[in-house]
């Protein structure tokens, strides 16, 4: 009782894992917004737009990482972005070009992931334990970018979630070791606490 954090937290990053930004959704704030008209009043002469993409559906893979290779698209990538942000329908159908790849069904199962996870967070939830509920219920928040960038920002914040979910099951209320370096390459984890 008096505390919004655990609740905020939930609600921020249920949100987030719901509404996952996509290629559908990168579309449309390109194509359906006064993105140009910004960038136009910004710049005075010449000046060209290039699009630094790594389509997922055709994009190269660097041989040594295995990672998606970005090429430079020009200005009529925009066409395809208006063309792309009307087939947002197609998103979740089985007519969703998009909807089988990896980062795509990951993101779907996240959300259920997530769900099952703080009932049972909320089900054990006592005063003591509560600034570990929010610290777990924040953890979606560092999941971020695209492609090898996302998957990279999804293993580290898994890696937080195995420990601080192990630490409320145990029944620790302490955050000591809440901004603890992860395995691998992972930056120092701060789910923007």
């Amino acid at each position: 009782p008096g505390h919004s954090g655990l609740a905020e937290a939930v609600a921020r990053n249920f949100f987030k894992l719901m509404a996952h930004k996509d290629e559908y959704e990168v579309a449309r704030l390109y194509a359906e917004t006064d993105f140009v008209e910004r960038i136009a009043s910004q710049y005075e002469g010449n000046w060209r737009l290039e699009f630094h993409l790594a389509p997922p559906l055709w994009a190269a893979r660097d041989p040594a990482t295995g990672h998606q290779v970005k090429r430079t698209y020009g200005p009529w990538v925009l066409t395809a972005f208006r063309l792309l942000a009307r087939l947002r329908r197609l998103r979740g159908t089985v007519f969703d070009p998009f909807g089988r790849t990896s980062e795509r069904r990951m993101a779907r199962r996240l959300i259920g992931d997530y769900e099952a996870e703080m009932e049972e967070v909320m089900a054990a939830l006592s005063p003591g334990n509560h600034g570990l509920a929010v610290e777990f219920a924040r953890i979606p928040d560092a999941i971020r970018g695209f492609g090898h960038v996302w998957s990279t920002n999804l293993a580290c914040a898994n890696n937080a979630k195995a420990a601080a979910l192990a630490r409320f099951r145990a029944g620790g209320g302490s955050q000591a070791n809440r901004h603890r370096r992860t395995e691998g390459s992972c930056q120092a984890f701060h789910p923007n606490i």
